[in-house]
């Protein structure tokens, strides 16, 4: 099969900027795809922008500054996008900050159920109509191996990404029958900025150094090692694909054999 099996189709991929979406964006544009990237940080995208690869006749690049928070706003880029076919949506936000469930506030819980699910979903029901018109869809969504296994620590991060994990596969079952697949990837620890703030969090909770708190993070993943955002990012790509259409409504784990249950 061709390296270029995404030429002529539209991605749009959020949290480009930085991190796992950046690293998608610039997977999906080596295997032909035209990029569309979100993101809040102009200075990001703008970087990504130069860093993207133009491999097929006529890709194009662009991209829109957004917030994931202002919904009003999302649903107006929405419906730009939906002008044209989009076949490819990855749903990609910023994790919220790290705690014990019960010291989360009500109004925490609101902030991660909109920049994750209630965005999500906003850009979902613009695009997914596109995809139906062009006979394709991959939906991906990016959020984290504690739908199978809660991570100690990370209270109203665990209960964002259940419900993204439900909405996702509510959605496989919905869409499956236009050719349309809907998947959950569930990044493991990754070499990140969110990584790295988790971190230094928890070591300070811990009364560790940071490099004492990273080695026993380590200590717990079989594969002895942190992941890079191009190793989520090549299962991202593989998804993407013509090759992947059988594969729908499942949580994909890419943590280095972290998570202990099937």
């Amino acid at each position: 099969m061709s390296t270029l099996v995404l030429d002529r189709k539209t991605a749009v991929i959020g949290g480009a900027s930085q991190g796992i979406g950046r690293a998608s964006a610039i997977a999906l544009a080596r295997r032909g795809a035209n990029i569309i990237a979100l993101a809040r940080s102009s200075t990001g995208l703008q970087s990504l922008m130069e860093a993207l690869p133009r491999v097929a006749d006529g890709q194009d690049h662009r991209y829109y500054t957004i917030d994931y928070e202002d919904l009003s706003a999302l649903d107006t880029l929405g419906s730009e996008l939906a002008k044209r076919p989009v076949h490819i949506l990855v749903n990609n936000s910023g994790g919220p900050p790290g705690g014990p469930l019960l010291r989360a506030e009500v109004p925490e819980f609101v902030k991660a159920m909109t920049r994750h699910l209630f965005a999500f979903h906003t850009l979902t029901r613009h695009i997914a109509p596109t995809m139906i018109e062009a006979g394709y869809g991959r939906i991906i969504n990016i959020i984290s191996t504690s739908v199978k296994q809660p991570i100690d620590g990370l209270g109203v991060s665990n209960t964002t990404r259940g419900a993204v994990a439900s909405w996702g596969k509510t959605l496989a079952s919905e869409l499956g029958k236009f050719g349309i697949t809907v998947n959950n990837v569930l990044p493991g620890a990754t070499l990140t900025g969110r990584l790295e703030s988790l971190i230094t969090k928890w070591a300070t909770d811990k009364g560790v150094s940071p490099l004492q708190q990273a080695a026993g993070m380590k200590s717990a993943i079989p594969a002895g090692r942190f992941g890079k955002p191009e190793e989520i990012a090549a299962v991202i790509a593989f998804l993407s694909g013509p090759e992947a259409g059988y594969i729908n409504g499942i949580n994909l784990p890419v943590d280095g054999g972290r998570t202990k249950c099937m």
